[in-house]
C-alpha cells in the first residue's frame, strides 16, 4: 500500500492505493501525423476534444462520451449520500500555481531521461520519457502527490508521474504511466497510473483554452472522500479496502441534474457547469469531495470559479457506465 498527500486549498487529502500483481504491458499503437507547432483549436464535440494537433483521446472514448441520457444508477442515492449531498463543488485550480494539476507540452525531438521509480515499477511503463528537466511539478514544489503531466506532439503520447522528483539526469518517481491519445487501450487489469484509478489525469483536467473557446467535450475529474474496493472502466484500480457498497467505486460517473438551473451563473463557471451535465465527473482519487481538479493558469479568473461552491453535491446522481470490478 500507499499512503500519499497532496496539497490543496486549506486541506490536504490522503491516498490510499492497493498494490497490485505485476501483468503484462501491452503494446501501444504509434501511428499518425506528426502535430503542429501550436496548439489546434478545441474542436466540437462530434470529433472529440483535440489540442496540440492530437486528438485527446479518440471522440469514442468513454470519457469523452456525452452521459446526459445515461440511465441513473440503481445506488445513486447511496452513492450521492456518501460523497456528501450537502456539499458543495469545488474547484481545486486557478491562477496560484500551487493549486491544480499542471502540465507541460514537448516537441516530437524532445530527449528522453531515465526514469528511476520508487514504488510501483511493476505497475509502471518503464522509461526513458521525454520529460524535460523543467516541467512544472504539481503543488510547485511543496510536498503532495507531486505529478507530472507531458503531452508529446507529433507523436501524441500523455506521459505522467506520480511523486515526481529530479535525479540526477533524469527523474525518479512513485509511478508512471504512459498513454497513447489516439487509442482507446486501457492500462492492465488491477494497475495504477500516476493517478489511483488506474486513468490518465491530463484528458480529464479543467484546462483554460477550452474554457475559453466556450465548450468542454469531455468528462472532468473529480476527487471523493471514500471509495469501495472496486472499479468501473476505463478505471482500472481501486483505492480501497473497504467492501461497503454504497461507497463510490473508482470511475464512477457523475451528471448534474438536467433540471438544475444554470440561471445566474457566468462566465468560467457556466462552461464547467454545462460541461457537468453532458459529460460529468468521474471518480479519480481519494481525497476531499465534490473537488473538481483543473490546470493552474494565470488567466483564470478566481472570483467566476468561486461561483462552483454554490453548486451541491444534491444536484448529481451517478449513472450506469458498467459493471464494478474487483480485480488486483
Amino acid at each position: 500500500m500507499r499512503l500519499g498527500f497532496s496539497r490543496a486549498p486549506a486541506w490536504r487529502r490522503w491516498t490510499l492505493i492497493t498494490a497490485a500483481g505485476a501483468l503484462a504491458v501491452a503494446a501501444a499503437a504509434a501511428a499518425g501525423s506528426p502535430g503542429g507547432a501550436s496548439a489546434a483549436a478545441h474542436t466540437a464535440a462530434a470529433g472529440g476534444p483535440r489540442e496540440y494537433s492530437c486528438p485527446i483521446l479518440p471522440a469514442s472514448n468513454p470519457l469523452n462520451q456525452d452521459i446526459s441520457h445515461a440511465p441513473v444508477d440503481p445506488n445513486s442515492a447511496e452513492y450521492i449520500a456518501a460523497i456528501g449531498a450537502s456539499g458543495h463543488l469545488h474547484a481545486d485550480f486557478g491562477t496560484d500555481p500551487s493549486y491544480g494539476i499542471p502540465y507541460t507540452v514537448v516537441g516530437p525531438h524532445q530527449p528522453r531521461v531515465p526514469i528511476r521509480f520508487t514504488e510501483y515499477g511493476e505497475e509502471s511503463n518503464p522509461g526513458p520519457y521525454p520529460v524535460p528537466p523543467n516541467a512544472p511539478v504539481e503543488g510547485a514544489g511543496e510536498e503532495g502527490d507531486r505529478h507530472v503531466l507531458v503531452l508529446q506532439k507529433g507523436t501524441c503520447k500523455l506521459y505522467e508521474l506520480y511523486g515526481a522528483r529530479r535525479s540526477g539526469a533524469g527523474w525518479e518517481a512513485g509511478s508512471g504511466a504512459v498513454f497513447n491519445l489516439r487509442s482507446n487501450a486501457l492500462r492492465p487489469e488491477g494497475w495504477t497510473s500516476a493517478d489511483a484509478a488506474g486513468l490518465p489525469i491530463f484528458p480529464l483536467l479543467v484546462r483554460y483554452p477550452e474554457v475559453r473557446s466556450g465548450q468542454i467535450d469531455h468528462a472532468l475529474r473529480v476527487t471523493v472522500e471514500s471509495t469501495q474496493r472496486g472499479y468501473i472502466h476505463p478505471a482500472t484500480h481501486y483505492a480501497s479496502d473497504s467492501s461497503d457498497p454504497s461507497l463510490p467505486p473508482m470511475g464512477l460517473r457523475l451528471r448534474l441534474n438536467a433540471n438544475f438551473s444554470l440561471a445566474g451563473y457566468h462566465g468560467q463557471a457556466l462552461v464547467v457547469l454545462r460541461a457537468l451535465k453532458r459529460y460529468g465527473l468521474i471518480v479519480a482519487d481519494n481525497g476531499s469531495s465534490w473537488y473538481i481538479t483543473g490546470a493552474p493558469d494565470p488567466r483564470w479568473n478566481n472570483e467566476d470559479l468561486n461561483q462552483l461552491k454554490s453548486v451541491p453535491g444534491s444536484a448529481f446522481q451517478a449513472v450506469q457506465s458498467g459493471p464494478i470490478l474487483h480485480r488486483g
